[in-house]
């Protein structure tokens, strides 16, 4: 339309259809799809009836494979128009369960009299309202059928205002369900907790502060939270407010597909950065290489040296807290030699690390793994420009099926 582009949420390429437009820009509006007059041959009926007010999903009327080559096409377009790098090879998509794939989740709760009292749910598209929930259908089953009765828990709480989310985190031996109370649970509500505890068989904590201050409310005692990665004989604990992927099994096949292009070697001496409690740590000290991983929070590095000695590793492992936002070539030197190089950041990517990266220390196989194309391309473009590496391949893993949400690995060379 005379030059904009337009961006219409719920329409698919190659679709006729007719739209609304909800913002207006210089060059670009933004509008929603009111009405199919052609459908793709790709458009599917979306499963969840709360698709289209749910901000959760995006993608349910898109078949599942075709999601993902959408998000291949998208990396690929972030590399080029962003970071104008193109990989020497696109790897195949990673894929895993479409559905019921997510072990971590937080909800969000709200009281709100005037609709029907309590609301649990992921927030609706576009707004900081609450999606009133009673099933989910990418959250593991016994949990989408725990919603109605964990909303009558809440409407009989003392403070079903004073709630505002629940973090949820399954393993394969517990449940464990996190509520975040802005004001003391009473005696009453601790009963109550602790019964529902009891008859839905997980374990309930109680955060009124911070991540650190959440705490085991019933019961006192019993299995702990933790993912295993069979295929290099770790085991991965955490406490349910740590940082963790949210869908295992593709964890699981990153992880492989990463160890597969770092191919870390016995005697080899190689950095993970932004390691987290290990996730990518162990499986390299599994090799025989030695790790040093370094991390932002205390409590994940703390987290990393527990599983690390669990697992009999810490004798090829040593981890440290550091905010690699603020790295210099100074810092990374400090790090010592390095034969590879392994980062996986947060949505805010690697800009300080891949920047500060000198001359004389720089590995030559990098592989990164990222949450967010735009920062991925943009490190990519300063790895290959500024730098001299070369983009060897990339390709996503459908993290988050259903969703918008492009997780990718690519794999960089110095000759």
């Amino acid at each position: 339309m005379d030059g904009k582009a337009i961006f219409i949420d719920g329409a698919l390429p190659g679709e006729r259809i007719e739209y609304a437009s909800y913002r207006s820009k210089p060059r670009y509006e933004q509008a929603e799809a009111t009405r199919i007059l052609k459908a793709s041959a790709q458009r599917v009926l979306p499963r969840c009836g709360y698709f289209g007010t749910c901000g959760g999903c995006s993608m349910q009327h898109l078949d599942p494979v075709a999601q993902a080559a959408a998000k291949q096409r998208v990396l690929e377009d972030a590399l080029r128009h962003i970071g104008g790098v193109r990989p020497q090879v696109i790897y195949p998509a990673i894929h895993g369960p479409s559905w019921r794939y997510r072990d971590r989740a937080r909800l969000s709760v709200r009281l709100v009299p005037s609709k029907g009292g309590v609301r649990i749910g992921f927030h609706e598209r576009r707004s900081s309202h609450i999606v009133d929930m009673r099933t989910c259908d990418i959250l593991p089953a016994h949990l989408s059928a725990m919603l109605p009765r964990l909303r009558e828990l809440i409407a009989g709480l003392s403070i079903p205002d004073r709630l505002p989310q629940i973090e949820l985190a399954v393993s394969d031996e517990t449940t464990v369900l996190v509520f975040r109370h802005l004001l003391p649970f009473t005696a009453q509500d601790v009963s109550r907790l602790a019964a529902f505890a009891e008859a839905e068989g997980v374990q309930v904590w109680a955060q009124p502060g911070g991540p650190e201050s959440a705490a085991r409310l019933h019961p006192k005692d019993g299995p702990g939270l933790a993912y295993v990665l069979p295929e290099f004989n770790v085991r991965m604990d955490f406490l349910p407010t740590d940082f963790t992927q949210v869908n295992v099994h593709i964890n699981r096949l990153l992880i492989r597909r990463s160890m597969q292009l770092l191919d870390p070697q016995p005697g080899e001496r190689i950095a993970d950065l932004f390691c987290g409690l290990g996730n990518f740590s162990l499986p390299i000290a599994r090799s025989g290489a030695t790790v040093v991983g370094i991390e932002g929070s205390e409590a994940l590095v703390a987290r990393a040296l527990q599983n690390a000695r669990r697992n009999g590793l810490d004798t090829h492992t040593e981890f440290h807290a550091a905010n690699l936002f603020e790295a210099t070539e100074d810092s990374l030197a400090a790090l010592g030699r390095l034969d590879k190089l392994l980062i996986d950041p947060p949505r805010e990517g690697a800009v300080a690390v891949v920047k500060a990266l000198g001359v004389g220390q720089l590995p030559p196989r990098i592989v990164y793994v990222s949450c967010n194309p735009a920062t991925l391309a943009r490190d990519a473009a300063v790895l290959v420009h500024e730098k001299g590496y070369v983009l060897r391949g990339a390709g996503i893993a459908n993290m988050f099926p259903q969703t918008s949400h492009v997780e990718s690995i690519a794999l960089f060379e110095h000759p």
